[in-house]
Parts: structure tokens; sequence; C-alpha cells
């Protein structure tokens, strides 16, 4: 039978794989830029994309992005004539983070001379793990699959109580997650809840809140048992090389987790990044590193390496 639902274009990854994962893929019409997961929806046709370069090193890519964000100016352009072409009946988009994503204000200048039938577009705001989850009941709910979305819930649910069952006589283990190298930023928002189920305690913690810049010093006073390097928007390669500048710093070598070697890079840009149903993937990563005696490296390699 003909496909008979609303067609959708999604500006944003996380949302892609919430749609992917309710089933709805043949209804997705148009992407963003960066979405790429499911590799089904890689001839979608592209509906955005950034003024920046994400292949740049993370210095000159914080310069890049703070003179186009001090000048007033968007990351990022949206193409109204595709828009117009792919007539979609729902856009998808968010309000989180203007540097990481489209956002609603960029899709409402975009439409500014949208004549016709104007899409009705679904803004998502999550900024800790329950408001994630809630994503998913919001995407099923305006695209009527609200059936779809409540077992989507209980799979992630199941997943997560079965991590939390096997870590309960672990020994926690302190770890750092750096979202951003060069200047130094410690991952929030959902990130110190995942790293809190996966029985580990992070010395920066700020559930909710965005992630935050900290100093040198700081991180070599929390001295944490592991750091994680997941840069925004950073594949696994581009973070192993970016990595390589924390050695330049005093006292890098003096560090508990390098001494150790617990010090790893991982693919923040298709896992810990994205507020959608992956995150239960991420909690499981995070589960391998900070207790590999209790948990097989599935992940090694493809998501997650030894720095």
């Amino acid at each position: 039978m003909p496909n008979v639902g609303p067609r959708i274009v999604s500006l944003l990854p996380s949302a892609t794989e919430i749609v992917c994962a309710l089933g709805l893929s043949e209804q997705l019409v148009g992407r963003s830029h960066e979405c790429d997961y499911p590799a089904d929806i890689d001839s979608l046709p592209i509906c955005c994309d950034s003024k920046v370069s994400r292949e740049a090193q993370s210095a000159a890519l914080n310069d890049e992005v703070n003179n186009i964000v001090t000048n007033g100016l968007s990351l990022f352009e949206v193409f109204p004539d595709e828009l117009r072409r792919l007539a979609p009946d729902v856009i998808i988009t968010q309000t989180q983070c203007e540097v990481c994503s489209v956002s609603e204000a960029d899709l409402k200048r975009a439409l500014g001379e949208w004549t016709g039938t104007v899409p009705t577009v679904i803004s998502l705001a999550p900024r800790n793990l329950e408001q994630v989850w809630d994503t998913v009941d919001i995407v099923g709910a305006a695209l009527d699959v609200p059936a779809r979305a409540e077992e989507l819930r209980r799979t992630i649910d199941a997943r997560i109580d079965a991590i939390v069952a096997r870590t309960q006589f672990c020994v926690p283990r302190s770890i750092v997650c750096l979202e951003w190298l060069n200047p130094l930023m410690v991952a929030g928002n959902w990130i110190p809840e995942l790293v809190e189920l996966a029985l580990g305690t992070d010395p920066f913690a700020a559930p909710g809140e965005h992630s935050h810049w900290i100093e040198w010093d700081q991180l070599l006073h929390a001295d944490p048992d592991i750091i994680l390097s997941m840069p925004c928007g950073f594949g696994l390669e581009h973070t192993k090389q970016e990595t390589k500048i924390l050695s330049h710093h005093d006292g890098w070598s003096h560090l508990r987790a390098c001494r150790e070697n617990r010090t790893f890079v991982t693919d923040g840009h298709q896992f810990f990044n994205r507020p959608g149903p992956r995150l239960i993937e991420s909690l499981e990563i995070l589960a391998e590193i900070i207790h590999p005696d209790v948990f097989k490296p599935r992940f090694a390699g493809k998501a997650w390496e030894q720095m």
C-alpha cells in the first residue's frame, strides 16, 4: 500500500534517529547535512548546511564559531527552495543549542515567505536524560504513533535496567568527560546522568545544565580515574587527532588516568552528543570503559579506543 503518512523533514540527527526507530523512515523526505544514521537515509535530499568546517582543529573552530555568533549571525543555512520543493507536512528542529544544529529561529527565517499551508514545526529541547526519552513520546504523538513510542521507551528502560543490575556490585570510578579539548569543556546535559547510571562519579557533574568550560588546573586537581574525550561533532578519527593536544599540557602524564592507562577517545558525534535513542548505546559504552572486568568491549574499535 502507498505511504499516506505525513511527509517529514528532520533537521536534527537525533530526531531523524527517533523517526526511524519509530518505523517511519519511509515518510522522511529530507534531512540535515549531519543526519547520517541509519545508513539508508543517505540518499535523502539535504535541506541545510553549516557555515563552519567540522574538520578544523578545536581552537580554530572555537574561534570561528565565536566570531560568527558575536556578529549576531547564524551558524547554519537552511535551504528554503529545497523545503518548498519537498513540501513537508512536518519539520523537526531544536531550540537546545544554536551551535550544534539548525535552530527554530533559523527555520522561521527560512519559512518567512512560505506560501500555502505552512508545515507543522516540532521543536525539541532536551536538557537532561528524562527529557531526551520524552522526545520519543513527543515525536510519536506528533506523528500519530504513540503506541510505537511507548514500546520504544519500554525497550530503552529495559536496557538501562540491565546495565544498572550488572554494575550494582562494582566499585565506582571517577571520570571526566571532555566535550571540547581546546579550550577544555566538560560535558553536561544528559552525560552526568549516563555516567551515574554506569556507576561512575563525575567531579564536574551538573545534570541538566549546559556543558561548561574548565581550566587546566581544575582537571589536574580533580585527578580522575578515567578521562574520556568526546568532542561535540567529532568522529573517532578526528577525536584521536585532537586529543594529542592534551599531552602538551604540563602535568598531563602525572594524572592518575594517564599513569593507569585509563584515557580514552570516543565517537561523540555518533553517540554521546546526540540526544536520541542511541544514548542507550552511549551508556553501554561508558559501562564498558568504566567496568572492563564486567562488560565485554562490544563497541571497542568502533565507538571508542584507548588513547
